[in-house]
């Protein structure tokens, strides 16, 4: 009996912080996921305090140039976000999410503290204009450092963003409906601290930054990212760590090779995989059994299931090389990959929007009256609209709207990841026609009042018209950001849940990058012949931007007809996400 007790009481394939096996009861649940998620909060307040204003500090203290200053801000952020495929990779295959988050938290540490250190000390930055000559950009040295700041930053937000949400959803036992549950609210909460760290870094961060100097913002994100490593170290004892199981690309490469290689050499179709659909281990095409109950009845019976046949062929024909010797398993998880794919795919759009809504939305707001009785808002802090209705929503929806769900569908998950990423994407479609009926009113305002060709002056109507579309266009990231953190993590398989958990930030940078393309095509599109760009000039109030988030829109409503494609023809395979 002494000896099968440690076996009843282990986690399967989960050690704690010292390498031993981690126990049920001791290690894992929502305690240890209290402490994740406070780090959390510490670590996007880090981030966002300087990426929300950032474009400030490079036109005002390194002198570029508007546009160059945009680039910049643009490129760092989505490759912040792209990096967290790195993090996630990283966390799967050599080592634990547990140890890329510290090794990332020092990074990001490391650059914050060159950051101060360059805002902090004037012969570090670009030299003071003169009134007769024009001011000169940071170079050489001073650039480079600069860049070394940013970029080591970027690199420490990618290892974080890749491995925290993922170690997390680690702590929770799926195989239990009460596990699953917890596990969801998890997710909801942890869009809800990012919420809270950029909540601070929006208003007091940004207030610091613009009134009493950028190095003690600067100073803030340094001592923020510092203080979330001894948060997160004191739940050590606390948390069961997934051991890493190698390289999730290589069995990916390897299947397709495998699949591709053994198609081309076998050209007889008489192999088990044609008469699948009619094999007494598979009388329906899997009608009959959950994805679930398939995958893992044909795993046994090395049998693989008959969906994305093409990859059959990794093992049902024998391979030419021995290194390409695939399991029906390693099969299936690539099918699982290929198939979130599509998801993945359809949030881009999404994210475009709200690339395109930081930026012109704040331009609007910039142009209107920003006054609330004798408190001036600063057009940078309008994120905290959304921010703020994030933070009253992830509650209600985790309480009320969720419970409320389960008990009217009589399924675990009232509304299931799918349909939660659908309502997000429906959101930000009604957020792009909101926005352009607002640009409507903001442009006949202007025109009335004879402010049209004088953008200097702001116009008579309240800035609290954009908050409209900013409260749309939060819901749908609420809705959307924590579906897809939850569909990910669940559906992928375990060996490589960090990396697909990552794919929700790498959308999110595709949809940084994306912007930049639309914004240029629209212009060269629109600016042909005689007629002016769209999104071009000096006078802000000239643009037709209004036409330009009508396209926004259209494309949102394309996009979202592509995700009903896939959406409808998805078979969950994780337990408790169907009836």
């Amino acid at each position: 009996m002494e000896l099968e007790a440690p076996q009843l009481t282990t986690w399967q394939g989960y050690v704690d912080w010292i390498n031993k096996p981690a126990l049920r009861g001791r290690h894992g649940g929502m305690l240890a996921a209290s402490f994740v998620l406070v780090a959390e909060i510490l670590e996007n307040l880090a981030f966002l305090s300087n990426a929300s204003n950032l474009v400030l500090y490079l036109k005002q203290h390194m002198h570029m140039s508007p546009s160059k200053s945009a680039n910049n801000v643009t490129n760092f952020m989505g490759t912040a976000f792209l990096l967290a495929l790195l993090g996630g990779f990283l966390s799967d295959a050599f080592f634990t999410t547990y140890r890329v988050y510290l090794i990332s938290a020092v990074i990001e540490f490391m650059g914050l503290i060159v950051l101060t250190i360059q805002a902090r000390d004037p012969s570090l930055k670009a030299p003071k204009c003169d009134r007769d000559s024009r001011c000169e950009e940071v170079n050489g040295g001073k650039a480079a450092m600069l860049f070394v700041g940013l970029y080591l930053v970027a690199l420490g937000v990618g290892g974080i963003k890749g491995s925290l949400p993922a170690h997390g959803g680690e702590q929770f036992d799926e195989t239990t409906p009460s596990g699953r549950k917890q596990r969801s609210t998890f997710f909801n909460y942890f869009v809800f601290c990012l919420s809270c760290g950029a909540l601070i870094a929006v208003t007091f961060v940004v207030w610091i930054e613009d009134n009493k100097g950028w190095q003690w913002g600067f100073a803030i994100s340094t001592i923020s990212i510092f203080v979330s490593i001894p948060v997160f170290l004191s739940g050590s004892p606390t948390y069961k760590n997934k051991i890493p199981s190698g390289s999730p690309l290589t069995t990916i490469l390897k299947v397709l090779f495998a699949a591709v290689l053994n198609s081309c050499t076998y050209k007889n179709s008489s192999s088990a995989v044609v008469n699948m659909a009619s094999s007494p281990s598979n009388p329906h095409s899997g009608r009959m059994k959950s994805e679930q109950e398939t995958v893992k009845a044909n795993t046994t019976n090395k049998t693989p299931t008959g969906q994305l046949k093409f990859l059959n062929k990794a093992v049902t024909n024998k391979p030419r090389y021995s290194s390409l010797e695939c399991s029906v398993e390693e099969v299936e998880d690539v099918k699982v990959v290929l198939k979130v794919l599509p998801i993945f795919a359809c949030t881009i759009i999404l994210n475009c929007c709200l690339a395109q809504l930081s930026t012109f939305s704040v331009e609007q707001a910039a142009s209107m009256n920003t006054k609330l009785g004798s408190l001036k808002v600063p057009p940078s802090s309008l994120p905290v609209f959304p921010v703020v209705f994030i933070m009253i929503l992830a509650p209600i929806y985790d309480h009320i709207i969720i419970p409320y769900t389960r008990k009217a569908t009589k399924s675990e998950m009232g509304i299931t990841h799918l349909q939660r990423i659908g309502f997000g994407l429906v959101l930000s479609i009604v957020a792009m026609a909101v926005a352009a009926l607002v640009e409507i009113k903001r442009k006949r305002v202007a025109t009335e009042s004879g402010k049209l060709d004088d953008p200097t002056k702001p116009l008579p109507i309240t800035f609290l018209w954009i908050a409209f579309q900013y409260l749309f266009l939060g819901s749908a990231d609420l809705f959307t950001l924590a579906g897809l953190l939850e569909y990910f993590f669940s559906e992928a398989p375990i060996r490589m849940r960090s990396l697909a958990t990552s794919l929700s930030w790498a959308s999110l940078a595709m949809g940084y990058y994306l912007s930049s393309v639309v914004v240029s095509v629209v212009n060269s599109v629109t600016g042909n012949g005689t007629h002016e760009p769209w999104l071009s000039g000096a006078n802000f109030n000239h643009y037709h931007l209004h036409k330009f988030y009508w396209l926004m829109c259209v494309l949102s409503g394309l996009n979202f007809l592509h995700y009903l494609f896939w959406a409808t023809r998805y078979k969950y395979r994780g337990t408790g996400t169907t009836n």
